[in-house]
């Protein structure tokens, strides 16, 4: 049975209780333990079945076993993991924190999905034996094991992401629950696992090549089925840093919103239309949309949790495909910088017109200039890493001073332009004027406002101005874009609520203001917090929007463990990336050379 904590007064805020915490760790262990009997086994010809499985499967679909079985594996953890982590935000957002771990069953699909994920990369690991050279880029291990490259680097993906699980209750002891998506350790979650599908994409390849030298090949229809949906995939991973928007509870500026759509536009849909061909954009937008909204569904109509929605990128990849009718595919580095340029602008237009249709947050004119300062660089870089990445599946990489600048100039401006991104103001001195009129029961109030500014506190066209209500117990999040009166005055457009365990805030983002005011928040004894009462009218001063969303977060830390803290966590996700260059780069200069080795025995020579 599981159970979900939605009285503040049960549900702890720094860290889960100590009997879970052990409880998760002798389970781990034993399933670590049952598997590295499996591991042993296989190796040492104690059991057939993992190679019998292998091959049955190989021969379905025409590759080895150490790429089928992993590919099997990341296919069911990404969909699970899915699940479980947009189920989980939704929990978050609906009902507040939780009680720990195990009192939230989102947490369980989520382990599971991460297990596997890790299980993935370990199973390719083990599956050669005998002095098996898992295709051509493989990794000696010892004198007689060799292992491919890709699957150690999911392998790594799934011990990152799993390393969060942890990580993440070290944190909340440090710092408190920060109940949000983009906290260093939430990231370190979604991180490792949005990237394992390039390292699956890579170990294909490598498969592809395996079965070439024998004179095997997959049928043209299955590989181009089997590559669009991984690259559908990979779109679906990095799209996941999007959520917070999805559910519309961002928590941080909207200029974020276009500049991420850009960059999983940019990296995804370039590298599958340069490397699968005509066609294959589009197919991966097209599975990105069906796989989002199967969940959505799921999360949503048969969950009864809290409503969210995504990107479309249809438009973005039919953009693409366009520019792949040009010349400029031959030449796919100017390909991903024109291509990505075309999607930071005309994409984000086209973006622009599904979002404002769907999402909580319509793109106003506040954030259109900004926003494309972050968006164009931003998927240029990723256009360019996206043809990277497709020059190295086909062995073609350019010099590697090259590749170098590409790679380290990407995570510059993509940094530069997260910089930017996080720096908010709360303007000194600046509140708001309440009239609440009562529109509820005394079991569920609810309440109408009027709201007046601080004279100068937002211009025209301002991102946001409305009132948030969520983590109220029930499935959902209220939220009322305020309806102008005047040039400092607002008015709600619907009822929102303010009592029981609601958080209810004003909520103002113009320019680099992002600021809040407290209308409702319950009171809360886990941090000995008193309520803050809806009074009839009252006036406050407006704070960052962190310390209402993120109220059980703990300031009292020193500075220096919350910057050692971060930067272990930068460090981490920083090696992963050059994980994924270092074993893009050993395929592709290994094929480089295979194909050298072929041209020069097809060479004829002259004899006297």
């Amino acid at each position: 049975m599981f159970i979900i904590a939605t009285d503040p007064a049960t549900a702890p805020v720094g860290g889960a209780a100590l009997d879970q915490v052990l409880g998760l760790s002798i389970a781990a262990g034993l399933v670590t333990s049952v598997l590295l009997v499996i591991a042993w086994a296989h190796r040492t010809h104690r059991i057939e079945w993992f190679q019998k499985l292998g091959e049955r499967l190989g021969r379905r679909y025409g590759e080895p076993g150490w790429s089928t079985i992993p590919t099997m594996f990341v296919g069911s953890s990404l969909i699970v993991a899915l699940l479980g982590f947009m189920w989980d935000v939704s929990l978050h957002a609906g009902r507040g924190r939780d009680a720990g771990p195990l009192a939230n069953p989102a947490h369980y699909l989520i382990l599971y999905g991460l297990f596997a994920l890790f299980v993935a990369g370990m199973s390719a690991i083990v599956y050669p034996r005998d002095g098996e050279k898992p295709g051509i880029a493989s990794v000696r291990i010892t004198r007689r094991w060799y292992a491919p490259v890709s699957g150690i680097f999911i392998a790594g993906c799934g011990l990152y992401a799993l390393i969060g699980f942890p990580l993440d209750d070290v944190w909340h002891r440090i710092f408190g629950q920060d109940v949000t998506l983009w906290g260093p350790t939430h990231l370190m979650l979604i991180g490792g696992a949005g990237l394992s599908t390039a390292g699956i994409i890579l170990l294909n390849r490598e498969a592809e090549i395996a079965m070439r030298l024998k004179g095997l090949e997959q049928p043209a229809w299955l590989r181009t089925a089997l590559l669009a949906s991984a690259f559908g995939g990979l779109l679906i991973g990095l799209s996941v840093f999007q959520a917070e928007f999805d559910f519309g509870i961002a928590q941080f500026r909207m200029v974020f919103a276009p500049m991420m759509i850009a960059a999983a536009a940019g990296i995804s849909l370039i590298a599958a239309r340069l490397y699968v061909g005509p066609g294959a954009a589009i197919a991966a937008a097209v599975f990105f949309l069906l796989m989002r909204g199967i969940i959505s569904f799921v999360v949503t109509d048969v969950m009864g949790e809290a409503h969210h929605v995504f990107p479309l990128y249809l438009g973005s990849a039919l953009i693409i495909e366009l520019l792949a009718l040009t010349k400029l595919k031959d030449k796919p580095l100017w390909f991903g910088a024109v291509g990505g340029l075309l999607i930071g602008s005309v994409g984000s237009v086209i973006e622009k017109l599904w979002n404002d249709q769907v999402f909580q947050f319509p793109w106003t004119q506040d954030i259109w200039v900004e926003g494309l300062l972050m968006a164009v660089p931003v998927a240029i870089a990723a256009g360019l890493c996206g043809a990277l990445f497709s020059l190295g599946l086909q062995g073609r990489l350019p010099a590697r001073s090259v590749g170098r600048i590409i790679v380290t100039g990407s995570v510059l401006v993509t940094a530069l332009a997260v910089a930017n991104g996080l720096h908010a103001t709360v303007p000194k001195n600046a509140s708001a004027d309440f009239a609440l009129t009562q529109v509820g029961t005394v079991a569920e109030p609810e309440v109408t406002a009027k709201v007046s500014l601080t004279p100068g506190l937002v211009d025209s066209h301002p991102a946001w101005v409305q009132i948030t209500a969520w983590q109220g117990g029930g499935a959902g999040v209220g939220t009322d874009r305020l309806r102008r009166t005047g040039q400092n005055s607002w008015e709600s457009t619907k009822p929102v609520p303010v009592g029981g365990s609601w958080k209810t805030l004003l909520r103002v983002q113009d320019g680099r203001t992002l600021a809040a005011v407290p209308i409702f928040l319950p009171a809360d004894g886990p941090l000995d917090a008193s309520e803050v009462p809806a009074a009839a009218s009252f006036t406050r001063q407006f704070v960052p929007e962190i310390d209402i969303l993120q109220r059980e977060r703990n300031n009292g830390a020193p500075g220096w463990m919350w910057g050692v803290a971060n930067m272990v966590v930068l460090l981490c996700s920083l090696a992963i990336i050059i994980g994924i260059s270092v074993a893009v780069s050993r395929v592709a200069r290994r094929i480089e050379e295979q194909e050298d080795a072929s041209r020069t025995d097809r060479t004829p020579t002259l004899t006297s």
